[in-house]
C-alpha cells in the first residue's frame, strides 16, 4: 500500500480545488455537435425500439421507421438543448402514447430555477374544435383582448392552422384530440409551444371578433414579467400570523382532494386532483364515503377533470366504493424485456428489471405478462358503499389511472360521466414503469413507459378516451362568463332526477 504524504495531499486538494474552478458554467446557448446530437439520437430511437411495448400500436413500423430517419436526417449542423428538444417532440408525438414525453435536462432546469423571467406569449387561450377564446391575458392593463374574445389570427395565422401545427407536437393516447386541445387550453402551454415554434416577438397582431360579431385587428406587446413585477406596489404587510407547518399542509391537501357535502340538498361533491402517493387518499375515501352515508347523500359529484392519474391502488380503492360488479384492472399487461443494454441510461433499471423479474412470468408471445392483474377481480366494498347517483367529470387531462377508474364504472347504471372525452384511453394504454431516459451528451431525458396496459380488449373504437353519456362542451359564451358549463351540466341532471323521483 502506497502511503500517503502530506504534500501529496496538498496536491490532491489544490488539483481538485483547480477543476472544479475550471467547471465551465451552463449556458442555455450552448450548441451540440451534429455527431453528439446523432449519437444521442440513435440511443434515443433503440431505446424505444427494444423497451416500448406500443411503440407500433397506432402508427405502423414503416410509418414510424419514416420519422425516425426523417428526424436523424435533421441533425446536420449544431444545435441547442431546446432546437434539440423540438425535434424529439415532433418524432415522439408520432407514437400516440400520452406517457412518452420528452423533458428538459437537469442542466437546464436548473438554470430556469436561477434565471429572471423575461419575455413571454400574453395570453392563455381555452381552445376546441370550433374556436380559440381567451381565457387570460398577462398585459392586464389591456381592455381589448379581454377574457371570452375569440381569435382569428395571429401574426397572421389563421388559428386553426396554428393549431394544427402544434398537434404536431403533443403527445397523446392514440387519435384523441380532446387531450391535445385540453394540453394547449392548460394555462402558459399555447404560450411556451408557440414561441418555440413561431419565436419571440416583440408585438403580436391579433385579429379578433369584438362582441357584435365584427373582425378587428389590434396590435399588443410581449408580455415582460421582469419589467411588470418592477412595476407592481408591494402588498401591504398583514398583521396576520403565518399558518403552522400542520396548516399549510391541510391546505395542499385540501388543493388534491376535497370533499363538500350539501346536507340539505343531500348532495356532495368530491374534488379529485390526483391518484398519486403520498396524500393520503385511502385514507380520506374512507372518511368521505362514511360522512356520505352518515349524511344520507344520495348525489355524489366525483371531478377528475384535471386528474392525470397516479397510484392504480388509489384509483381501484375509490372504484371500490362505488362499483356495483366485480371488476378488473386489465384484461392485459406486459413488459417487452427486462434487462437492457442501454441499462445505464435508463433511470432504477437495476430496480425495475427486479419487478419485472419477480412478478411477470414470459409467455409463448414472448411478453414478460403481469398474470395477477389480468386475472385478479377486484370486489365492491360492503361497508359504508355508496349506492346513490354518481357524476363523473371527465375532460382532457382525465389521464392513466383516472381513465381505469371512469372505465370501470362508466356502464354501471347509478354512473353517469359528464363533459369530455377522457384524454387516457379507453382500450388501454402504456404505463406502470415509467422511468427517465437521460441521452448521455445533452442530458434531455425522455420518459418510457415499460408496460402496455389493455383495460377492455372488447372495445372496439381503439385509440380514443372514453365518451361521456352526458356531453357538456366549451362555448365562447361560458368561458366569457367563466361559467363552469360541467359542473352546471351535473347540477341540471341531478334536478331532473330528484323531479323523476
Amino acid at each position: 500500500m502506497m502511503k500517503t504524504t502530506p504534500l501529496l495531499i496538498i496536491l490532491l486538494a489544490g488539483c481538485l480545488a483547480s477543476c472544479s474552478v475550471s467547471r465551465a458554467p451552463f449556458s442555455p446557448n450552448k450548441k451540440y455537435a451534429p455527431e453528439k446530437l446523432r449519437e444521442d439520437f440513435d440511443i434515443y430511437r433503440k431505446v424505444l425500439e427494444l423497451h416500448h411495448p406500443s411503440l407500433y400500436w397506432y402508427t405502423d413500423k414503416e410509418s414510424m421507421d419514416h420519422y425516425f430517419d426523417n428526424g436523424r436526417q435533421q441533425l446536420k449542423d449544431s444545435m441547442t438543448e431546446p432546437e434539440f428538444r423540438k425535434l424529439l417532440n415532433y418524432v415522439t408525438a408520432k407514437i400516440d402514447c400520452g406517457h412518452t414525453t420528452t423533458r428538459p435536462s437537469k442542466h437546464w432546469n436548473k438554470y430556469l430555477d436561477t434565471v429572471r423571467v423575461g419575455k413571454l406569449f400574453p395570453l392563455s387561450v381555452k381552445v376546441w374544435d370550433s374556436a380559440l377564446v381567451v381565457t387570460v391575458n398577462l398585459n392586464r392593463r389591456d381592455t381589448v383582448l379581454k377574457r371570452g374574445t375569440v381569435i382569428e389570427k395571429i401574426n397572421g395565422h389563421y388559428w386553426k392552422n396554428i393549431v394544427d401545427t402544434m398537434f404536431e407536437y403533443v403527445s397523446t393516447d392514440g387519435y384523441n384530440t380532446t387531450n391535445k386541445f385540453q394540453s394547449l387550453s392548460n394555462r402558459g402551454f399555447f404560450g411556451t409551444l408557440y414561441t418555440s415554434l413561431y419565436g419571440i416577438s416583440d408585438k403580436y397582431t391579433i385579429e379578433y371578433l369584438n362582441t357584435a360579431g365584427q373582425l378587428r385587428t389590434v396590435t399588443v406587446p410581449v408580455y415582460n414579467a421582469s419589467s411588470d413585477t418592477m412595476n407592481r406596489q408591494p402588498r401591504p404587510a398583514l398583521n396576520e400570523p403565518k399558518p403552522s407547518k400542520k396548516e399549510r399542509r391541510n391546505q395542499q391537501l385540501d388543493f388534491i382532494r376535497l370533499l363538500k357535502v350539501d346536507t340539505v340538498n343531500h348532495t356532495a361533491m368530491m374534488d379529485l386532483a390526483t391518484f398519486g402517493r403520498g396524500y393520503g387518499l385511502h385514507k380520506f375515501f374512507k372518511n368521505s364515503f362514511r360522512a356520505l352515508k352518515q349524511n344520507n347523500i344520495r348525489h355524489l359529484i366525483i371531478d377528475v377533470r384535471g386528474n392525470g392519474g397516479g397510484s392504480v391502488s388509489n384509483s381501484t380503492n375509490i372504484t371500490r366504493y362505488i362499483s356495483d360488479h366485480k371488476f378488473k384492472v386489465a384484461d392485459t399487461l406486459f413488459a417487452e424485456r427486462r434487462g437492457s443494454r442501454y441499462g445505464k441510461y435508463i433511470a432504477d433499471n437495476f430496480w425495475n428489471r427486479l419487478f419485472i423479474t419477480f412478478f411477470t412470468k414470459k409467455r409463448k408471445d414472448g411478453k414478460y405478462h403481469f398474470g395477477y392483474f389480468e386475472r385478479h377481480y377486484f370486489q365492491p366494498r360492503k361497508k359504508d358503499h355508496f349506492n346513490g347517483k354518481v357524476y363523473i367529470l371527465t375532460g382532457g387531462n382525465s389521464f392513466s389511472a383516472t381513465a381505469l377508474f371512469a372505465s370501470a364504472l362508466v356502464n354501471q347504471e347509478n354512473v353517469i360521466t359528464v363533459g369530455e372525452e377522457t384524454g387516457g384511453g379507453a382500450y388501454g394504454n402504456s404505463a406502470w414503469l415509467i422511468p427517465d431516459v437521460t441521452l448521455p451528451n445533452t442530458g434531455v431525458r425522455f420518459r418510457l413507459p415499460l408496460f402496455r396496459l389493455v383495460i377492455d380488449k372488447n372495445i372496439s373504437k381503439k385509440g380514443r378516451g372514453i365518451q361521456p353519456e352526458a356531453p357538456a362542451l366549451p362555448s365562447v359564451e361560458a368561458i366569457r362568463k367563466n361559467i363552469d358549463f360541467k359542473v352546471e351540466k351535473a347540477m341540471e341532471l341531478i334536478r331532473l332526477d330528484k323531479e323523476k323521483h
